[in-house]
């Protein structure tokens, strides 16, 4: 019995632990770079892929359209991105990286699932399976099977205020 309790309590701390790294990696990405990581995964998507449309956006980063629309929404009021009609299709909506969004995704903006993953790549196959089956289990366990989620690694809320943006782009200077 009492092995059972601290199997439960390592579990619990396990993840406690994730759900901290989590919160303090949001927190220090917003401080450090004014972008959410929903924020900054869609600025370095588009600044790797210029021209391209919501639609094709929301599918690359697994997030959904209504969630890539409002984030754009505000890229766009912060002067990060830029949304365009496309000449040949006047339906389409291209998204554009401004100057002010390049730069800042040239700051090597963090993103904590990127470290993630290359840790993970480098366990053996069966390594990974295993993880992902005691996670599905873990979520089973905690009634989260049916949240839709994507595969961002992020807390709080999906958008930074354009005060931290511009922090982050023209640090405030010491008199």
């Amino acid at each position: 019995m009492e092995n059972t309790t601290n199997i439960t309590e390592e579990i619990l701390i396990a993840l406690r632990r994730v759900i901290r790294a989590i919160d303090q990696h949001s927190r220090n990405l917003i401080q450090s770079h004014g972008l959410t990581g929903p924020q900054a995964l869609m600025l370095k998507e588009i600044v790797r892929c210029p021209g391209i449309t919501g639609s094709e956006l929301a599918k690359r980063i697994s997030l959904s359209q209504p969630t890539v629309t409002d984030v754009i929404k505000r890229l766009e009021g912060k002067d990060l991105l830029e949304r365009t009609r496309d000449l040949d299709d006047k339906r389409k909506i291209i998204l554009r990286a401004t100057d002010r969004g390049k730069a800042l995704i040239k700051q090597s903006v963090p993103l904590l699932q990127e470290k993630f993953e290359t840790r993970l790549n480098e366990l053996r196959d069966w390594e990974q399976l295993q993880l992902l089956s005691s996670l599905q289990r873990i979520a089973e366990m905690m009634n989260a099977e049916d949240i839709d989620a994507s595969p961002v690694l992020t807390s709080g809320a999906i958008t930074a205020t354009a005060a931290a943006v511009e922090n982050a782009v023209i640090p405030p200077t010491e008199d």
